[in-house]
């Protein structure tokens, strides 16, 4: 197309395609840098911007950047593409969308019928255009609500994945780490266990103790063991009391072959775990974990930015109406995400996207230990994350995983976060803590030195 230039001041910069126009307009990133696909300078990436911002959203429509006949998750983008919710942006550039977003208009009624219109990509060039700030403005206008046992992403509330992983699997500190976590009413998303092994007498071990756990306390929270999907299929086939089917999953056929998965495989996880029928309250019953840069490390990325490979995997989610997705933002390493600031920017990009696409997304706030960040830089994260309406965050005894060996949030920032923004667990969670008499009188859990009395309480309840 011979759009893809610009002119400023007396260097005029010229894009080969629309792929390049999108690398180059990414805020920097050290995935695409190590890619090859990056702007060589800012002047670059604000040209490639301008470019960017002039083109008709449409144009992803007729322009797919994977091509769709080698591609399964480019058809299943092309071919579910709803042209009636489309219909009130088609007219619309890529910066007059931005502006549109930006309105008051765009309402969580019109962006949530608006969502089965929209291509990842277009969602993912419109982010380019935005400040954080914009990015968290548009995504807490932004409503997707899913429910299992609990219900999971209601306005207001701000639900959390307890995440009790050990070294060697061993299923006393594993429940030791859990009901840590109950102290500080964390889990009402998920209680989810990362397996040291991947196979199938552990996963059931596992599962079966982790749902003992739930019915000796009669908690309304759903569990599950993170196993590869085909593991967890073959745990369901022996009657383990599975949940949740979870799976990570990445934006191109390519990549998530590179998984072991394909769309059909995660389409008969899928019915295999509804037909178990162990939802009181809703039927999703997918959990799926992405992170910018798995395309790019597998050799699977096309040529396309990390971010826009990511935002496409949401597709992919989208497909199977999941209870949970979430982006282990900074788990991949600084190869992908260098520093604080590419995670940050990463984090809010990753949730803006999958809300906008009608995916019900959280985050795991975290960074491995050879990145250029720290625990404070986490806190701007999660506050700018609960304050944008994430779904779920992900906590860790201390902040620190000891069998991924990474860094996340811990237990007390959640219950910290509920506090100062007054966002409540999902409200099943929350009646439960209720029932067990574990809310002060602004409904707050009590501070450490009146937590013996939680401890009587709850093991009491189990005599």
């Amino acid at each position: 197309m011979a759009g893809y230039q610009c002119d400023l001041g007396r260097q005029r910069h010229r894009f080969d395609d629309l792929k390049a126009v999108m690398a180059c307009a990414s805020p920097r990133r050290s995935g695409d840098e190590l890619a090859g696909i990056a702007a060589d300078s800012d002047e670059r990436r604000v040209a490639a911007r301008m470019v960017l911002a002039d083109l008709p959203l449409k144009i992803f429509l007729n322009e797919v950047l994977v091509p769709y006949e080698t591609d399964e998750v480019t058809r299943l983008i092309i071919d579910r593409h709803d042209a009636d919710a489309f219909r009130p942006v088609a007219h619309m550039t890529v910066g007059q969308f931005r502006d549109w977003l930006l309105s008051y208009q765009a309402d969580t009624a019109a962006l949530a019928a608006l969502a089965p219109g929209l291509t990842p990509e277009m969602v993912a060039a419109v982010s380019k255009l935005m400040r954080n700030h914009d990015l968290v403005c548009v995504a807490a206008k932004c409503s997707v609500v899913t429910r299992f046992r609990t219900t999971v992403g209601l306005p207001g509330r701000l639900s959390s994945r307890l995440q009790p992983n050990h070294p060697t699997d061993d299923p006393t500190g594993i429940a030791a780490s859990t009901l840590d976590g109950l102290l500080y009413g964390i889990g009402d998303a998920v209680i989810g266990i990362n397996p040291a092994t991947d196979n199938v007498p552990a996963c059931i071990a596992l599962l079966e103790m982790l749902d003992a756990v739930r019915t000796r306390f009669d908690i309304p929270v759903q569990s599950c063991v993170l196993a590869h999907v085909t593991t967890t299929m073959q745990a369901m086939e022996r009657g383990a009391p599975v949940d949740l089917v979870f799976q990570s999953i990445a934006g191109t056929e390519k990549a998530n072959r590179g998984f072991g998965v394909t769309l059909s495989l995660l389409a008969e996880a899928q019915e295999a775990a509804k037909s178990l029928k162990r939802g009181t309250i809703g039927d999703n019953v997918m959990y799926f974990e992405t992170g910018q840069g798995s395309a790019l490390s597998a050799d699977a990325h096309f040529g396309v930015d990390q971010q826009t490979v990511e935002t496409r995997a949401y597709a992919v989610a989208r497909a199977f109406d999941p209870l949970l997705v979430n982006t282990v933002v900074g788990f991949i390493g600084p190869e992908y995400l260098y520093d604080a600031k590419q995670i940050t920017r990463a984090g809010l990009e990753d949730h803006f996207c999958a809300k906008l696409l009608g995916v019900p997304m959280g985050c795991d706030v975290c960074y491995t230990n050879h990145a250029e960040a720290d625990q404070d830089d986490m806190d701007v994260l999660m506050t700018m994350l609960a304050t944008a309406g994430v779904n779920f965050v992900i906590a860790v005894p201390g902040a620190d995983d000891v069998m991924l060996n990474y860094q996340s949030l811990s237990y007390h920032d959640v219950l910290g976060l509920r506090h100062l923004l007054k966002r409540p667990p999902a409200p099943e969670f929350e009646a439960w803590l209720e029932k067990a008499g574990w809310l002060d009188e602004q409904r707050r859990l009590p501070p450490w030195p009146d937590q013996s009395l939680v401890v009587s309480a709850l093991l009491g309840s189990a005599a």
